[in-house]
């Protein structure tokens, strides 16, 4: 079965969302409002990551900040369009 088919079938409450960002980034907080509530809405958890705090993600994603993962996949960065995180985590 391919990766799409089984994350096709993961209810919202089955997503994890995982928002990596760093301190003092405005865009950060944006990403943390967006996240918070659209994953409130859908059931879906979220934790937040430091790049600060991890060499390995700030190695890769330093300069797109904040970046949002579904599942530990990246699904965007800089800017989070609820509407679109929303459809995601429903898919």
């Amino acid at each position: 079965m391919s990766a799409l088919l089984r994350r096709a079938k993961k209810k919202s409450a089955d997503r994890v969302v995982t928002l990596v960002g760093k301190p003092g980034c405005h865009l950060c907080d944006d990403a943390r409002r967006v996240v918070s509530a659209v994953c409130e809405e859908t059931g879906a958890s979220w934790v937040e990551q430091d790049i600060t705090r991890d060499e390995a993600l700030h190695r890769e994603y330093w300069e797109q900040v904040p970046v949002v993962l579904i599942d530990g996949e990246q699904h965007t960065f800089w800017r989070v369009d609820p509407a679109r995180l929303r459809t995601a985590l429903r898919t």
